[in-house]
């Protein structure tokens, strides 16, 4: 398979590296990381500014590889990270994009693009565990509206959202995967509350919802009422395929950070550190090639990234939490600085082997999609 770009997506590259050299050093400070609704407008503002100048579309409106080479740039150059628009650019839209009505993708799309709605995910519950088929909160036909009950956890930016991408059980006596199905819930509608969730590092970006008969337009349902689950695995095929392209590219990044700050304190010296800093360049050089083959077997199928994007995120997860281990190993009691930024990265890479799916889930699909061996009973 070949791996490397073409003139034209090499053009795209060089176009962007300029682009992002002129206005970065025009951005306004960053908001404080606890300041949510300070964050979502900084979000939102950067949104904007790849909006009016054609980049925006990058998400699914170009190429799996335009889209790889974007995220790859604006990463390296220090750009700002998605951030508040993560759902709805990364989960959300695509899957819209992929399996919406042709009226469902003129109303959502671009404001998503342009910044103006920001989206969550309600898909994890407090009684469903790692088993998402396992959800139960209920969702009721009545006339042309669905009249939604339940509880949502690990809600990504409830707090600032206009949408939610909300699963719910419309077939209670369906098998459990079947009787599911993909709504877009206004978050400003009667019966929703919204508690906030702070984490280990000290931030508040999840948050529990709470639905009490929350009336939800049929028509804001993306696919078949109970094809849910389906449409579900499109959006996580895009979470856990090219989601994290980004973050891959910072890992590096950081990476190299880390050698430096050895060679300066002299922990270079230390053999085993050594070994753990090259081992890492290996990993996530291959996680990087990985990531290519992903896209480029997308761009061969005309699809979304497929189950190839279960073995990135597996590996992924555990590589993100030994970078930051390999980090604390260089700081030393430094590593206890909570005022430290690789410190804050260390407590948050621990979430990565439970968020998009445990690695228990992602061994399980890899055994039984890929390697062809039985479900376990």
């Amino acid at each position: 398979m070949d791996l490397s770009y073409t003139p034209e997506e090499e053009e795209f590259r060089a176009g962007l590296r300029e682009w992002l050299a002129g206005v970065l050093p025009t951005l306004p400070p960053k908001p404080d990381p606890l300041d949510w609704p300070g964050r979502r407008a900084y979000d939102t503002g950067w949104q904007r500014r790849l909006y009016d100048a054609g980049y925006a579309r990058v998400h699914w409106g170009a190429s799996a590889t335009l889209r790889l080479i974007f995220l790859e740039e604006t990463e390296r150059a220090g750009a700002p990270y998605v951030g508040a628009n993560f759902v709805g650019l990364l989960h959300a839209g695509p899957t819209i994009a992929a399996e919406g009505t042709e009226e469902q993708r003129a109303r959502w799309l671009e404001p998503v693009l342009r910044g103006d709605e920001v989206w969550c995910q309600g898909f994890s519950e407090p009684d469903a565990g790692s088993d998402l088929a396992a959800l139960r909160t209920r969702a009721v036909r009545d006339g042309d509206a669905y009249v939604v009950s339940g509880a949502k956890i690990w809600t990504s930016h409830a707090e600032v959202a206009d949408w939610c991408e909300l699963l719910v059980r419309t077939d209670p006596d369906a098998p459990k995967h079947r009787g599911i199905t993909w709504l877009a819930m206004p978050m400003d509608a009667p019966g929703i509350t919204v508690r906030p969730l702070r984490t280990l590092a000290g931030s508040d970006e999840f948050a529990q919802l709470f639905l009490d008969e929350v009336r939800i337009p049929v028509g804001h349902r993306v696919g078949a009422e109970n094809d849910g689950w389906r449409v579900t695995m499109v959006t996580l095929s895009y979470e856990r395929g090219t989601a994290f392209v980004g973050e891959v590219v910072a890992c590096r990044r950081v990476l190299v950070e880390i050698a430096r700050a050895a060679h300066k304190n002299g922990t270079w010296d230390d053999p085993v550190i050594r070994h753990q800093l090259g081992s890492l360049h290996a990993e996530f050089t291959a996680l990087w090639r990985l990531i290519q083959w992903n896209v480029s077997e997308s761009e061969r199928s005309g699809g979304p990234p497929g189950v190839g994007g279960s073995v990135f995120k597996l590996r992924y997860s555990h590589a993100r939490q030994e970078l930051y281990d390999a980090a604390a190993a260089v700081l030393g009691p430094d590593a206890l600085d909570l005022g430290r930024e690789w410190t804050a990265d260390r407590l948050s890479s621990l979430s990565y082997t439970i968020a998009a799916g445990t690695s228990q889930i992602q061994q399980n699909i890899v055994a039984e999609r890929i390697l062809g061996l039985p479900k376990g009973r």
